[in-house]
């Protein structure tokens, strides 16, 4: 305890000589910090102000929006984007919920798989473990490509119009296990699981109880990762899903917006032009996008701290 004090004793003492207070070499001159907080304050701004921008054109009258162009403070304010997409009604509401049960099932299914693959390549005592690291690299270097995929899921697994048509091809990802693999390495002492083996932990005890409760943050940004991917997929509906019953929200936004385009560019000769022009086209395009990216933006605040932690720990590759 004397010597964690002496330095400030002797500080404090020059301090008397000198009338000078000693200078800190890690702190800034309030100038300084004003000006990096206005810079920062800036850049976040710039990052949020287009979604923001995006919000404000979802909510503005589409002739209002035809004669002034895009402004921050429009002068009618209207919710016709939105009513115009909830008119589709039940097809909405169904569509939300297989996006809902795809990215959750999904994801739950990723983060058990990816984590029991990396966890398993990550113990030095596993004697395959290098033929199954190849295995999983091999992948992110060549991939079977479209038609064998699409092959296999419709003639060998027979999975067209089914949910897990939306599901199985993308719950394994090798990126995702290297990074755990990685994570698992890095955060995981040696000393930790031979401890609970002569406790007499099983291999299946020392994962469930002791690898993955010190693992979350790498859990959970591979799980933000997962989750994002399932619910902004639209093209495995594209190839796989005819059912209407089983076409996720992504999927069914692009095809409003299809059949929106068709409806203009076709006015004169398929629709009335009255019924063509009073489409909000522009307004339901940005109310889309909010549709599409307000649930996650508004659930990734939840995982930001895991996240933060785990993407920097199992940054690096072995």
């Amino acid at each position: 305890m004397s010597n964690l004090s002496e330095p400030v004793k002797r500080a404090s003492a020059h301090t008397r000589r000198t009338g000078k207070k000693s200078r800190d070499l890690n702190a800034i001159s309030p100038l300084s910090n004003v000006i990096f907080n206005i810079a920062i304050g800036l850049f976040a701004l710039s990052c949020i102000f287009p979604f923001l921008f995006i919000v404000i054109i979802s909510f503005t009258d589409e002739k209002t929006l035809a004669i002034n162009g895009f402004k921050l403070f429009p002068e009618v304010w209207t919710l016709d984007a939105y009513r115009f997409l909830m008119e589709s009604g039940q097809q909405m509401a169904q569509s939300f919920g297989v996006t809902l049960t795809v990215t959750v099932v999904g994801t739950a299914l990723t983060l058990y798989l990816v984590t029991t693959y990396a966890y398993a390549i990550s113990r030095k005592n596993f004697a395959q473990r290098r033929f199954f690291s190849f295995l999983a690299f091999f992948t992110m270097l060549f991939s079977g490509g479209l038609v064998p995929s699409y092959i296999v899921v419709t003639q060998v697994l027979h999975l067209r119009d089914s949910i897990w048509a939306l599901i199985l091809p993308s719950i394994m990802n090798a990126f995702y296990i290297i990074v755990m693999r990685t994570f698992f390495t890095t955060t995981v002492p040696d000393a930790v699981i031979e401890s609970a083996k002569i406790d007499g932990a099983s291999e299946f005890g020392i994962y469930t109880r002791i690898v993955l409760p010190i693992s979350l943050p790498g859990i959970a940004t591979i799980g933000l990762f997962s989750t994002l991917g399932f619910w902004n997929d639209w093209f495995n509906a594209l190839l796989y899903i005819d059912n209407a019953n089983l076409i996720p929200l992504q999927t069914l936004l692009i095809r409003i917006q299809n059949n929106m385009d068709f409806v203009v560019q076709n006015s004169s000769r398929v629709v009335s032009y009255d019924i063509a022009s009073t489409l909000p086209t522009e307004t339901v395009r940005m109310a889309m996008v909010v549709l599409a990216t307000l649930p996650v933006a508004l659930a990734y605040p939840f995982f930001q701290k895991y996240f933060i932690q785990g993407l920097t720990i199992g940054s690096v590759k072995e």
